[in-house]
């Protein structure tokens, strides 16, 4: 990206390649060892960068559409890049290949993409997209935080999901993962410790508070029984808990749309099953009884790892 490729005004910041003195924990340099940063004296505050990084859990697409939905009306442009020859293993994450009529018209490569935008307020938001890199996550962690401090972000905060034993019939109450209890308070979380399997955007909540920039994990609990469809009210709560946080404005209009219709065929799917009609009566009865999602009982974490990777195995 250059200054005839967008009106903006910017300024070119170079990220040591590997094996450059005083890298610290900043490599991965893009094709031309550089990222691009808008050029501005000013501070920015309230600054949110937003992630959701393709290849952990994220049953119902929850995840996905909610970080879908931000972009479509933050609007980003591209501020980063990365090597992701270095961080992308293209025998597990292959590339896709277009053909058109027998010829190969396009390749299209797994990345990762840093973006920043504009919501409809006006407040700044750096997006992370693209697809979970395959290592080097610690150097990938520090490369994320010098950019984030570079951009003048205040919070970081993660999209994700996860399946749960709860019913498609009740609200959808958001569990957060944070680097204070005081913010974890502020979304709700699940009591007691849980041991799971981790994906980077687990260390990237770590080395941000580790850097003194405030993040949270919000989580979207899925029924079980439908987490290999989309799951739209997921999206819409995650996006009212990100407003809730930051001040963030996105509009939910079409995902509560959407929600709507996902609902309607469950609820028939379902009700095609008396063994299934009593299975989300028996959902909805727990859940009553406990309170909220924050309050279920979860399963072990070696049941919910296995739970998780059963997910990821159906993915692949």
């Amino acid at each position: 990206m250059n200054d005839e490729q967008s009106p903006r005004s910017h300024e070119t910041a170079r990220i040591p390649a590997a094996g450059d003195e005083n890298t610290g924990s900043a490599p991965f340099p893009a094709e031309n060892g550089d990222y691009v940063l808008p050029h501005s004296t000013e501070d920015h505050p309230g600054t949110v960068m937003v992630v959701h990084l393709r290849g952990w859990v994220d049953p119902g697409s929850a995840g996905r559409i909610a970080m879908d939905t931000i972009i479509g009306q933050a609007d980003p442009e591209p501020v980063a890049s990365f090597d992701d020859d270095q961080i992308i293993d293209y025998r597990s994450r292959r590339p896709m290949m277009r053909v058109v009529d027998g010829v190969l018209e396009k390749l299209i490569w797994p990345r990762v993409e840093v973006g920043l935008g504009h919501d409809r307020r006006g407040q700044r938001v750096v997006t992370v997209t693209g697809d979970e890199p395959d290592r080097h996550w610690r150097r990938f962690a520090g490369a994320m935080v010098d950019l984030a401090l570079d951009l003048d972000v205040e919070m970081m905060v993660g999209l994700g999901a996860f399946p749960a034993p709860v019913p498609h019939t009740r609200p959808v109450s958001i569990v957060a993962t944070a680097s204070s209890r005081e913010l974890a308070t502020r979304v709700g979380f699940q009591p007691g410790q849980l041991d799971v399997p981790a994906g980077v955007q687990a260390v990237l909540e770590w080395e941000m508070a580790r850097a003194g920039i405030p993040s949270v994990g919000l989580w979207a609990p899925v029924p079980h029984y439908a987490a290999n469809m989309d799951q739209p009210a997921g999206s819409v709560a995650l996006i009212e808990a990100l407003d809730d946080l930051t001040g963030m404005g996105i509009s939910t209009d079409s995902l509560t749309e959407a929600a709507v219709h996902t609902r309607r065929t469950l609820d028939a799917l379902i009700a095609e099953d008396p063994q299934h009609e009593m299975l989300v009566k028996a959902l909805e009865r727990h859940l009553d009884a406990m309170g909220s999602t924050t309050d279920i009982e979860l399963p072990s974490g070696d049941e919910l790892a296995d739970e998780i990777q059963r997910f990821l195995d159906t993915q692949n």
